[in-house]
């Protein structure tokens, strides 16, 4: 039996539940038409469905250079106003992620709000693949934050926009954090003169799926690694697999390294964080690492190398997206050594026009949204003619 949802019809800028929402739903609503202005989206819709006590919330920044792609994040949010923004930020970012990695796709993300751990993930993730088929395709989803390859199983009975799925390309984890092994050789070729990362020190926020597997790269090049987490089972493990040292959560920004890898939750540089950095760069798998845009060229003002974030952590995209023609690992793994190559370029970009390497990724990604935007403006007979 399918799921219902009870939604409105998706307007060309937000849907709204036709179910009242809860109390805390409708006090963050006075917020949201300012956010949509801020962040330019061209749709974004939200769906409650009260029976699994479903709420979920898809953006879909912009599709110019195809259907939006973009993991789901189960998150059990501070307030719905945060939710909402943090969709915005992600969708926006993996807008620019799809275009500097010259994939043919456009960005979004969906975030659902409410306790990960639950055991109600049928109900709610069937809910979720229903939200994501009223949209009609514009709207392609992943594994993310707190959702597994099983989440996109059950999304899988309701709409076949999804990806990540079991015997295909399946949990994006380690090709993200093959990607972002990747990215800090660039930034090592470009620091160092030579990508060689053996004997050098990396702080790495965050153990989880990612954070793990690029702790295991990182070891196996002889890497003296330095980690933290707010999990501490997970900082055991890295602890006791690759004779990792743990530091508090708080004390990892000030720790000395060569290179500082955030692969938990973004916003981590910024005012506060920025003076404690004891490191060459930073590059890691973590969204929206720069709480803002102005943290990109303070990074640049202290000498500090910044990745771009939706430059090294594309891993995970180019992965996924291999699965909508046909997954092969082989080809997949190839597209995802263009990463190295791409951020050798936007380092180049960046010294060459005395920008911050933020800005210049940016301009790389606008400049073939703007390309592709005007090829479609090309007339094209009607079939027959």
């Amino acid at each position: 039996m399918r799921a219902p949802v009870k939604s409105s019809a998706s307007s060309s800028r937000a849907a709204f539940p036709a179910a009242s929402p809860p109390p805390a739903e409708r006090a963050a609503a006075p917020g949201v038409f300012t956010a949509l202005a801020e962040y330019a989206h061209e749709q974004v819709s939200i769906f409650y469905e009260p029976s699994s006590g479903y709420r979920g919330i898809i953006a879909i920044h912009d599709t110019t250079l195809g259907p939006a792609l973009g993991g789901t994040r189960f998150w059990n949010y501070p307030s719905d106003e945060d939710a909402l923004i943090d969709a915005l930020r992600l969708s926006r970012g993996m807008t620019y992620k799809a275009a500097v990695a010259g994939l043919n796709l456009g960005g979004g993300k969906s975030v659902i709000l409410g306790d990960n751990r639950t055991s109600r993930r049928e109900a709610i993730f069937r809910a979720h693949g229903r939200h994501i088929e009223s949209l009609g395709g514009r709207y392609i989803t992943a594994e993310d934050v707190g959702t597994s390859t099983q989440d996109m199983e059950f999304i899988r009975v309701e709409t076949q926009h999804v990806t990540g799925l079991l015997g295909k390309s399946g949990d994006p984890s380690p090709v993200t954090a093959y990607g972002v092994y990747r990215g800090i050789k660039a930034c090592a070729k470009l620091r160092w003169g030579s990508d060689s990362l053996t004997g050098k020190t990396v702080t790495v926020q965050g153990c989880g799926h990612v954070g793990y597997f690029l702790c295991k790269l990182l070891f196996e090049e002889g890497v003296k690694l330095i980690v933290t987490d707010i999990d501490p089972q997970r900082v055991k493990s890295v602890v006791q697999d690759f004779r990792a040292t743990a530091v508090k959560p708080e004390e990892i920004y000030g720790q000395a390294a060569d290179i500082f890898a955030p692969c938990a939750l973004g916003a981590v540089v910024d005012d506060d964080t920025l003076p404690e950095l004891a490191c060459a760069a930073v590059a890691g798998s973590a969204n929206n690492v720069l709480a803002r845009a102005e943290h990109g060229h303070a990074l640049r003002e202290l000498g500090i190398l910044y990745a771009p974030d939706y430059v090294i952590n594309a891993g995970g995209l180019i992965n996924v997206a291999d699965e909508l023609g046909g997954y092969s690992a082989e080809r997949a793994r190839a597209n995802v050594e263009g990463i190295f190559a791409n951020l050798r370029m936007i380092f180049h970009r960046a010294k060459e026009q005395g920008i911050p390497t933020s800005e210049a990724s940016d301009r790389l990604a606008e400049e073939r949204m703007r390309d592709v935007s005007r090829i479609k403006l090309l007339h094209l007979p009607s079939p027959g003619r």
